[in-house]
């Protein structure tokens, strides 16, 4: 008979059947994986269960750690540490001053306020300094810096109010407004205020997680609403009490936006500032736009090298040329900027001295790349020039009277 030989405690060996050893050993064996059992689930129910009902579990698998990040927490999180350095912007008038203002409610841009504050008496001397509008914005430096949309505070003739979350007011100075983005900074007196980091609209992906935080209607301040980015790079034509002006490459998201909204930051699920929100499209259901923070970022270097935010003009109005375009007109491309005018004596194709101009561009002339980048419904010819600077030379490639040719042109400042 086989046997296993076993050491003992004297260092001997002893002769065991081996069926005789297999057997004896079943019973501890069973008690054991019992008492493992048992105490395995008081441990899991215990300690681990409520790990993972809470989304908090960390595991380590090879040195590979893996963290599941609570969302609801993060958000919590997000807009405690953001709220402080979001404010309201209130915009003030003198209705005496106003030709034409009424008692009857009306739209004044995207707000709509109770009569009671809508008196006019144009035969007074009296100012009748009244509250006509109000938005958003956010602290982007402790010394009371603040980032807001243009249509927010473009009005030279009123005044505007800074009231920050913790119930302080200010009165703010307009610094600078971009000439041809829907940004201005404005500046409050102020220190060792909370302000927002800055992040990379470059890096956004469909469908990652978005906070917005703003003056919601003009009344609710710090209205905290999520979503998701639902799209990059839209253009849109946006709809104001001063006219309407096209933006390009902005972010779309399904984070509720309201009237009072704009100005105020849109964020990622980290904390940082990855658009202004601007624009809403009153025609569906939660579709709603804002601006790049790389913009803003860019309009920041700007105001602190010139003064001012600046930007390059080369004064042509165009069209993007796509197939259709092609066809319609019986173009030989189907890419670039079909340079046209606007259909009236004051909307010309060629702005005269512009810098399009000095270049001896036409209308019909079809620019197809700047600095060997080709122009089409990805790369506009706006969103191209916003990488440069006015005074900058750039090369063109263009499609004139079907011949084609390279040209350099100095770009000139937007006014």
């Amino acid at each position: 008979m086989n046997t296993l030989q076993k050491p003992t405690e004297s260092g001997l060996t002893s002769d065991i059947p081996r069926q005789e050893r297999i057997t004896s050993f079943i019973p501890g064996l069973v008690i054991l994986s019992l008492i493992f059992g048992m105490v395995g689930s008081v441990i899991g129910a215990r300690y681990l269960a409520p790990l993972y009902k809470n989304g908090n579990l960390t595991a380590v698998d090879q040195g590979i750690k893996t963290v599941q990040v609570d969302e609801e927490s993060a958000v919590v999180d997000v807009v405690k540490r953001s709220s402080p350095a979001v404010v309201s912007i209130i915009i003030s008038k003198d209705l005496n001053k106003i030709p034409g203002y009424s008692s009857s409610p009306f739209d004044f841009g995207p707000f709509s306020f109770d009569p009671f504050f809508q008196q006019r008496n144009p035969n007074s001397s009296e100012p009748n300094i009244q509250q006509v509008g109000g938005g958003s914005g956010f602290i982007i430096t402790s010394d009371g810096l603040i980032a807001t949309n243009k249509h927010v505070v473009d009005d030279e003739t009123a005044t505007y109010t800074v009231l920050t979350n913790d119930g302080k007011s200010y009165d703010a100075q307009v610094l600078s407004r971009d000439p041809v983005n829907d940004i201005a900074l404005v500046k409050i007196q102020a220190s060792g205020l909370a302000s927002i980091p800055l992040g990379d609209s470059t890096k956004l992906e469909i469908g990652q997680k978005v906070i917005a935080i703003g003056n919601s209607l003009g009344q609710y301040q710090n209205t905290v609403t999520t979503g998701v980015v639902s799209g990059i790079g839209r253009t849109i034509t946006a709809s104001g009490a001063t006219g309407s002006e096209q933006l390009e490459g902005v972010i779309q998201t399904d984070a509720a936006i309201n009237p009072g909204n704009s100005g105020g930051p849109l964020l990622d699920i980290g904390g940082s500032v990855i658009g202004i929100n601007t624009a809403i499209d009153a025609q569906g259901q939660l579709v709603g736009f804002a601006i790049p923070v790389n913009d803003l970022k860019k309009d920041i270097e700007s105001f602190e090298k010139f003064g001012r935010i600046i930007k390059p003009f080369l004064g042509v109005r165009y069209v993007v040329v796509t197939p259709a375009i092609k066809e319609e007109n019986s173009l030989s491309v189907d890419y670039g900027a079909l340079i046209v005018s606007g259909g009236r004596p004051n909307l010309p194709a060629i702005v005269a001295g512009s810098a399009a101009d000095k270049a001896g561009l036409r209308e019909g002339d079809i620019i197809l790349e700047i600095n060997g980048t080709r122009i089409d419904q990805d790369h506009s010819l706006a969103g191209l020039l916003k990488n440069y600077n006015p005074g900058d030379i750039v090369r063109m490639k263009v499609l004139s009277r079907d011949e084609q040719k390279d040209i350099s042109v100095t770009l000139g400042e937007s006014k």
